[in-house]
């Protein structure tokens, strides 16, 4: 078997294309403008590039995007005063603090300080806590992306088997949820699990979110499974890869997600979705 690429890239360009129509929309029949807001505390060169793509997709799309540059001996006390500033914003709809922060500040006390409506991650705790509930809710960004996914691939999730290797609050528990809710049956794994290798070879659906280059073995991968590839990780050539063993998952997986050029770019449009859904229910 050889898998079929989930194109990421393709994908996002689709959505992104939709995004821009419904701003336009927006913006012709209510003169309204969706907002995004990124604040970038010190100058890690990754942070940089994460967020320049950010505001680049928002402007693109239509939106009104600006940028807050802080120093990297901000105080915690200064950047939460910026953050309130920004909740009662009218033209801000969505609100992203890059991470890592520096060490001085409390990452979770400032995502807590982001008014839920208007966060774009979808990290608050409220909206955390809706997700548990089934509560319709600002969805983080990457598991919506991944979602978003398997429904363009036309993959049914209803009663398969489904592994996620990770366990953040970022991707792993908040993918487990929404796969519950299209009732597959979830195994949360990470680097500690015993047997790991033959959980994930029972596996139907395979979620790769570690963080450690090609940590999953493409040996371990089911014939016919499908395989989303969370990871982005540099080898020692330079060259990028995911969390899973490409060349060999595709040999035996039905669908797999290329690094790059996957789950990446649905992040991106995801966090647009999200700030374009609260530009919405703002206007409403």
């Amino acid at each position: 078997m050889s898998a079929q690429l989930i194109d990421g890239k393709k994908l996002a360009q689709e959505i992104q294309t939709e995004i821009a129509q419904e701003v336009a929309r927006l913006k012709a029949d209510r003169g309204f403008v969706p907002g995004l807001a990124v604040i970038l505390v010190g100058d890690n060169e990754a942070s940089k590039i994460y967020v320049r793509n950010k505001e680049a997709a928002c402007t693109k799309a239509g939106m009104y995007a600006t940028q807050m540059n802080l120093p990297a001996t901000t105080s915690e006390a200064d950047l939460l005063e910026h953050i309130d500033r920004l909740n009662h914003d009218p033209k801000i709809h969505g609100i992203l603090v890059q991470l890592p922060l520096p060490k001085q500040i409390n990452s979770q006390k400032v995502l807590d300080a982001i008014a839920p409506e208007k966060d774009a991650d979808g990290f608050h705790p409220m909206n955390m806590g809706n997700l548990l509930i089934g509560k319709q809710t600002v969805i983080p960004c990457t598991p919506l992306g991944i979602m978003k996914m398997f429904e363009s691939a036309g993959i049914s999730l209803e009663g398969k088997d489904a592994i996620i290797v990770g366990r953040s609050n970022i991707v792993g528990k908040p993918t487990a949820l929404l796969l519950m809710q299209k009732n597959a049956t979830v195994t949360i794994a990470h680097s500690k699990t015993k047997d790991l290798a033959e959980k994930v070879r029972h596996a139907d659906i395979v979620v790769a979110a570690i963080g450690q280059a090609q940590f999953v073995k493409g040996s371990w991968i089911k014939e016919g499974a499908v395989v989303i590839d969370v990871g982005m990780n540099r080898k020692a050539d330079d060259k990028l890869c995911g969390d899973v063993e490409f060349e060999e998952a595709a040999k035996r997986a039905s669908f797999i997600t290329p690094v790059p050029g996957g789950v990446g770019p649905m992040t991106i449009t995801m966090l647009l979705w999200n700030t374009l859904q609260g530009a919405k229910r703002s206007a409403a």
